[in-house]
């Protein structure tokens, strides 16, 4: 029997939508997580404030990542996760996601 994911938004507000891109803010302060949701398109992630984030999977296990402001991610579509900021700081970073053309 399959368990049934239940999925939602990728980041807590949608900033801007066109035909080409959505952008989100994620806002997490300490001890705070996200939905858990898919990874659907590519995203670039900028991160505006935070010293790291962790990506929690839904079969198990957990993914730490150091983050400094600053910085610029791509991320790849596919990933399932929720996202948990166990650190002392807010972390907060804009995602924009890259619909296919």
């Amino acid at each position: 029997m399959t368990e049934t994911l239940e999925l939602g938004n990728v980041a807590n507000h949608l900033l801007f939508e066109n035909e080409r891109v959505k952008v989100w803010e994620m806002r997490l302060e300490p001890g705070e997580s996200s939905d858990l949701h898919r990874h659907t398109m590519d995203y670039v992630l900028c991160i505006l404030e935070g010293e790291s984030i962790d990506a929690d999977r839904p079969g198990g296990g957990t993914e730490h990542y150091p983050m400094t402001p600053g910085q610029v991610i791509f991320v790849p579509r596919g990933g399932t996760e929720r996202a948990v900021n166990r650190s002392p700081t807010r972390f907060r970073e804009l995602l924009i996601e890259l619909k296919d053309a």
